[in-house]
């Protein structure tokens, strides 16, 4: 079976949205008129290093669009489109490709059904403890098959999995040449993409260059399109204030931009396009022995809680407080928050539960005072420390005694999945396009067997999410919002705000699909 994402995958996911799945995207729209430029290079800025590009890797995942192709490509308004498939169909635990003829890996080699079934053998064997491919494919155990007369590559599950076109078949294929020498794959490129990896050094730049004669690129997009670059230079920028600075004088021609730098943005006929984000994914530890183990006193201090004004403090400004565990424009996204948080009376919730409290002291029931450790970190974003300040102060009003603790990210991940000390944690959401994604979050063992950090145990939702697994695709979307509404009801995690970050260009336009993630066939340079 696949194994469960370790610590430090996860600690990847919660830095950056995992690998772009099925989801909304956008075209960049700016006040750009002038002519193209053929052959020209696009210098875009990337936050961190990237150490491997492997793109079965942690790190090398997210690069992986430049240079590897996948089955099929996410289209920006949700759907599919494309790829090294022409065809595809799909069962909860079947899906079946057809491949497109003709295709070339970047060092000439012929692409066949048995080259794409030995990577996606290769990337799903948990002995090779592969992280990014981990983020992308069901945590079911896969068993594949290719013929090559008919072209085609069968990909089986053991378990029902509806989502398998928009996991199996998002994943980058490595070319043979690559799964022969895997270490090498940290510094070249072995793909059928659209660009290859021509100049590493370690800290950055990067610099890829394109692939002639490529036409199987997303709804068969070719790269003798005029304006297409010819070299991307990827340049490492961790501030996002510098990012946008060097958008503005011209630094970089492409960047992504959040919070209050974006306003410093506007008005200067940038290309821009708006990802979804949720802001302040928030969970309450259920283990035995902790004090919100009880669902009474979880739901009376969710209900506590002011969700407009952490709103605002989470997005700077007029926030608005997000309605679903994941960012609009993921797959069976819904408005389900309003409808089934808890809205009782807090104080009133407590008394019933057996809490009391004398006039100016803490709330105590037994001899023991309602104590809670509320955990986030700045690394995961600007404003959670204010966000969680603000929770405290609210329950602290109640009569809760918060102790608020400020971490690092790795004692934060170390609090959630080794030594569990904690009570609340403010976070980020891991990104998700697909409700599945979450299952291990909110169900299943704890670890180190798994990442039901928190210790949920809600049989609603497990109930809801077995019936799901058996609905192919998004036919099952009414099913996974039951689920989801029943997480909401047990106030078992609560995500703050709903969040704007862009994906912005200078002299260029592009579109990008779920997560901000840039289409490399998009991308057009003006003069």
């Amino acid at each position: 079976m696949l194994r469960r994402t370790p610590p430090a995958a996860l600690t990847a996911a919660l830095t950056a949205a995992a690998l772009a799945l099925s989801g909304c995207g956008g075209v960049a729209r700016s006040s750009t008129t002038t002519p193209l430029v053929d052959r020209g290079t696009v210098r875009i800025a990337e936050a961190g290093e990237t150490p491997s590009f492997d793109p079965y890797s942690t790190f090398g995942a997210s690069q992986a669009r430049y240079a590897y192709d996948s089955l099929v490509n996410p289209a920006p308004d949700g759907g599919l489109v494309t790829g090294l498939a022409t065809d595809w169909r799909a069962t909860a635990t079947e899906a079946v490709f057809t491949l497109r003829a003709g295709v070339t890996c970047s060092d000439g080699t012929p692409l066949t059904a048995s080259a794409v079934a030995r990577s996606l053998t290769y990337a799903a064997d948990p002995d090779n403890q592969l992280a990014g491919a981990r983020t992308v494919l069901p945590n079911v155990p896969l068993t594949t098959r290719a013929d090559d007369r008919r072209r085609t590559v069968s990909v089986s599950a053991a378990a029902p999995y509806p989502f398998l076109i928009r996991t199996v078949g998002l994943l980058p294929v490595v070319c043979p040449a690559g799964l022969d020498r895997p270490g090498s794959l940290a510094r070249a490129t072995q793909g059928t993409g659209p660009y290859v990896l021509t100049r590493y050094t370690p800290g950055g730049p990067y610099e890829f260059t394109v692939r002639e004669g490529y036409t199987w690129g997303p709804d068969g997009a070719t790269t003798a399109a005029r304006g297409l670059p010819e070299r991307i230079e990827l340049s490492v920028v961790p501030q996002t204030s510098t990012a946008a600075n060097l958008l503005l004088t011209g630094g970089v021609d492409i960047a992504s931009v959040s919070g209050p730098d974006r306003a410093r943005l506007t008005g200067h006929g940038l290309a821009v396009t708006e990802v979804a984000t949720v802001i302040g994914m928030t969970f309450f530890n259920q283990r035995p022995g902790r004090v919100l183990a009880d669902r009474a006193v979880r739901r009376a201090l969710v209900s506590a809680l002011d969700r407009r004004g952490l709103a605002n403090v989470a997005v700077g400004g007029r926030g608005t407080p997000a309605r679903d565990f994941g960012a609009e424009g993921s797959v069976c996204h819904g408005d389900l928050a309003d409808a089934n948080l808890p809205v009782r009376d807090a104080a009133e919730a407590l008394r019933d539960a057996g809490w009391t409290r004398s006039p100016g002291g803490p709330l105590t029931k037994s001899g023991r005072a309602l104590r809670l450790r509320l955990l986030t970190s700045p690394d995961l974003g600007p404003t959670l420390a204010s966000v969680a300040e603000l929770m405290a102060r609210q329950w602290t009003a109640l009569g809760v005694k918060v102790e608020l603790v400020t971490e690092s990210l790795p004692a934060l991940v170390n609090a959630m999945y080794t030594t569990a000390d904690f009570d609340v944690v403010v976070g980020s959401t891991p990104g998700f396009a697909l409700p599945a994604g979450f299952i291990p979050f909110f169900s299943g063992p704890a670890p180190a067997g798994g990442l039901n950090f928190a210790g949920v145990a809600n049989p609603e939702y497990d109930a809801l999410v077995a019936r799901a697994l058996r609905e192919p695709d998004t036919t099952g979307c009414a099913t996974w919002n039951r689920a989801g509404a029943a997480l909401f009801r047990s106030a078992d995690a609560l995500p703050i705000a709903e969040g704007r970050s862009g994906v912005y260009g200078h002299r260029t336009t592009f579109t990008t699909t779920f997560g901000g993630q840039l289409v490399p066939t998009s991308i057009r340079l003006h003069q």
